[in-house]
């Protein structure tokens, strides 16, 4: 029973039948024309929308309630077939939702609850819970997005530091807290309850710094072992329990936002194992990361939680709604940035978002950090591992090495996402995709074998990313800041910085090794049936640049002080800060590689805390946009969704051609004629024939055949179960039954003919429909703005064909001379 069921008035019936709604059966064919198999059949009467079906299920499925039919008016059916129909209609997967239809009915059940709100207290109350389910649905959605990114925080730092050793005294904690509990924080060579594998073997002596060769051999044999183990564990239990757990999930998010269905993607067993696979494929050590696959899991919450709330529950349209929201959320936790989050829900990944999701969003992003920093993974009372705590000024001659690490990031995304979508594609259309746990495997296994012969690579990318972020103290004892300090020394020469030490150049050598390892990796590895986020190894790859840049100007001050660029340096103060070069160069790959702007800049300074620095940021990111886009002129992320086929009609990319309605239109002067339906003359036989002999999902009724005057639309499913549904329950219905879709019916029917069967109710008398002539500009921007799923062409009123989603999708496809043949649903 749905929610407000027991505040229907009962209406007096003279001669009730009860009768069974039948199951329907599933209608999913690969046609060119429209699919509007879930289309709602009531368009007049709100009391039409009563019942509310489970949408969820894979199958559509009988109702449990039985639909009481009035006979008292007519003996065939004629008026009260509306009441037949499971009134909550249910799309089917990978087709697209009708976004006017649902906000109709979410206006129609507003308007039944308004109305029943004034019949009792009870009413009230109900309707006040309905109105303010809105808020308390994105209020379930922040806690558990925060509840489950603080567990996956915690427990991929655990097993990212199970591969070197374990904490002997509690085997629960990870390096970091093991040393913590000693009281040490200096590194984990001095923890002593820190014990390396070779160290648990016996094979070194507990806390000997002088590793044996011996020693460093088991420890890499255990490093390598235990990658593998944890890849292989996560590449299973995707492929057993969960595929859609793979992959980062931001492409699926942003169609699935558009208004597409894909069935069980955000479902409860894709949240479980994606959790899960998240911390095991990172803690690997692959080229990946998990700030991507935590926007998918903050919307499987939002997913899961929308069926608490009929509202919700139960229309796509506002479904997408706390989706939006949920993303939001979702980027808020993995950086620790509610603003960012917001901005990127809405630059990024949302189709539509009105004002009061934007309220919503920034209700959920807020709950959800809150509950991560109650949570504190980190133990440092910072929501991210990357804040820093240093802002000393930029000067303005730094604009030019930003604006060079601005058209690096450009150039790096251009290149990184021409190969990765070109392996991608070999992937899908080679037999490589037959062996995806295969692939995993290995890939696993050369990228542990690489990175641990190179610090910055065996270390998690987070925490490397977090090393490069920050300046050199005295305190620091890494070969990164080895610098040849004089604490004493006061001589105005030192300002600038300090001489590079042997230590820095063995750095800057291993950090471009590492540079090199991570640009071609990544690429291999962005697209494997694991969890894999792209943010985090993007990040890295600018990251490492933008420190060697900075290192580099700094070097250049300390052996040039009297240029003239240094002379607004202060003795005082570091006049060149590597951290700030990390910092830009990160911003700049991540932004030439999703194009993202305004949210990703604010990220950044949420992530690090440095709003001194928002305007550096502000450049690096546009000028790495315009070098990325003068190249290749989409993101990673559209660029998945072109090679996967998804119907992602982008409201951002302008159509610059001069079609008509008429060259896109269906049929074409080669296809058969426009199936359609004549208003008063087909008989029960015709109609079902016309319904086994094509594929279409939505037939016109027109007047008559010579005229060609449209009444309006019909939908296949409504159809089907009409014509389905009548025969089961009247006996006078019979294959030479005739079909009016109109009120007119004769008063008396003739002698010997069978009873006639009146289905106007099913009609949508008002659909869209524009002229052969009408620009094709024109209807992509309907297309897009209205959310429509086709069209009807006329041409003085007569009706010539219809124009679909995917009929658009192909049209543009063909004229960036593309294959229009990669547009795979509908």
């Amino acid at each position: 029973m749905s929610l407000f069921e027991a505040f229907r008035p009962k209406p007096s019936l003279i001669n009730e039948v009860e009768l069974a709604p039948m199951e329907s059966s599933r209608l999913l064919e690969d046609t060119d024309n429209s699919d509007i198999n879930g289309y709602q059949s009531t368009f007049n009467d709100p009391e039409d929308d009563d019942e509310l079906l489970d949408i969820t299920d894979e199958r559509y499925r009988s109702s449990s309630k039985r639909a009481k039919i009035d006979l008292s008016q007519g003996s065939s059916l004629v008026d009260t077939f509306e009441a037949m129909l499971p009134s909550n209609d249910k799309y089917e997967d990978f087709y697209t939702i009708d976004w006017l239809h649902d906000k109709n009915r979410s206006m129609q059940r507003q308007k039944k609850i308004r109305y029943k709100r004034k019949q009792s207290w009870w009413a009230r109350i109900v309707a006040s819970i309905d109105d303010g389910s809105g808020w308390l649905v994105v209020l379930l959605v922040g806690i558990a997005a925060g509840t489950c990114a603080g567990i996956i925080d915690i427990g991929t730092g655990w097993m990212s530091d199970l591969k070197d050793g374990v904490c002997r005294k509690a085997f629960w904690l990870n390096a970091e807290q093991c040393c913590w509990a000693s009281n040490l924080t200096f590194g984990v060579t001095q923890c002593p309850h820190w014990y390396t594998w070779a160290e648990l073997l016996g094979i070194q002596h507990e806390g000997s710094k002088d590793e044996s060769d011996l020693a460093y051999a088991v420890n890499y044999v255990f490093f390598v072992m235990l990658a593998m183990v944890m890849a292989s564990m996560a590449v299973l239990l995707v492929r057993v329990f969960a595929p859609y757990a793979c992959g980062s999930g931001i492409p699926e998010i942003k169609t699935i936002l558009s208004g597409f269905i894909i069935r069980g993607y955000l479902g409860k067993w894709t949240l479980l194992i994606k959790s899960m696979t998240m911390m095991l494929a990172v803690a690997a050590g692959l080229s990946l990361g998990k700030e991507g696959p935590l926007v998918h899991v903050a919307c499987c919450c939002g997913n899961i939680f929308s069926y608490l709330f009929p509202k919700y529950g139960t229309n796509e349209a506002k479904k997408r709604e706390v989706l939006s929201a949920a993303s939001a959320a979702g980027v808020s936790v993995a950086f620790g940035a509610p603003i960012g989050g917001i901005l990127f829900s809405l630059e990024e990944v949302s189709y539509y978002f009105p004002l009061k999701t934007l309220w919503r969003s920034f209700f959920c992003a807020l709950v959800a950090a809150f509950v991560l920093r109650a949570i504190n993974p980190f133990s440092t009372d910072h929501l991210v591992m990357f804040y820093i705590d240093y802002n000393n000024p930029w000067f303005i001659w730094e604009l030019f090495p930003f604006i060079l690490l601005g058209i690096f990031g450009g150039l790096y995304g251009a290149l990184f996402n021409y190969c990765n979508l070109k392996w991608c594609r070999y992937r899908k259309t080679s037999s490589l995709g037959n062996y995806a746990i295969t692939e995993v495997v290995l890939l696993t296994f050369v990228t542990a074998i690489i990175s641990y012969l190179n610090p910055y690579t065996k270390q998690n990318t987070s925490e490397l990313i977090a090393q490069l972020f920050q300046n050199c103290g005295p305190e620091d004892d890494v070969n990164l800041c080895d610098y040849r300090r004089n604490i004493t020394d006061v001589d105005k020469n030192s300002w600038p910085g300090a001489v590079a030490g042997p230590g820095l150049y063995t750095a800057m050598w291993q950090l471009s090794l590492a540079l090199v390892f991570k640009a071609v990796i990544t690429v291999f590895t962005f697209g494997i049936k694991v969890p894999a986020g792209l943010f985090i190894p993007s990040m890295a790859v600018g990251a490492i640049v933008g420190r060697i840049v900075g290192i580099g100007i700094e070097q250049l001050a300390v052996h040039n002080p009297d240029l003239m660029i240094f002379n607004s340096c202060k003795p005082t103060e570091a006049c060149i800060m590597p951290g700030l070069y990390a910092m830009v160069g990160a911003a700049a790959t991540l932004g030439g590689v999703t194009r993202m702007t305004v949210s990703l800049v604010v990220i950044m300074f949420e992530l690090t805390g440095g709003l001194e620095y928002i305007v550096p940021l502000m450049v690096a990111v546009m000028v790495s946009k315009w070098v990325g886009d003068a190249l290749v002129h989409e993101g990673i992320y559209d660029g998945h969704i072109k090679l996967n086929g998804y119907p992602f009609l982008d409201s951002k990319k302008e159509f610059m051609y001069t079609t008509l309605a008429a060259d896109v239109m269906r049929p074409r002067r080669s296809d058969p004629p426009l199936s359609s339906l004549t208003q008063e003359s087909m008989t029960v036989e015709e109609i079902e024939n016309i319904i086994t002999e094509t594929t279409y999902n939505s037939y016109p009724v027109i007047v008559s055949s010579e005229s060609q005057r449209l009444v309006g639309l019909v939908y296949r499913r409504d159809l089907t179960m009409a014509i389905a549904t009548a025969r089961e329950n009247d006996e006078g219905i019979v294959s030479q039954s005739k079909v009016y879709f109109s009120n007119h019916l004769p008063r008396y029917a003739p002698p010997g003919t069978p009873a006639p069967l009146k289905l106007v109710k099913i009609i949508d008398a008002c659909p869209f429909q524009i002229t052969d002539q009408t620009p094709m500009s024109t209807v992509v921007e309907m297309f897009r703005k209205l959310g429509l799923r086709l069209c009807l062409v006329s041409h003085n009123g007569r009706v010539l064909g219809v124009i679909t989603k995917k009929d658009v999708l192909r049209h543009i496809a063909e004229m960036d001379q593309q294959d229009p043949g990669s547009i795979l649903f509908h």
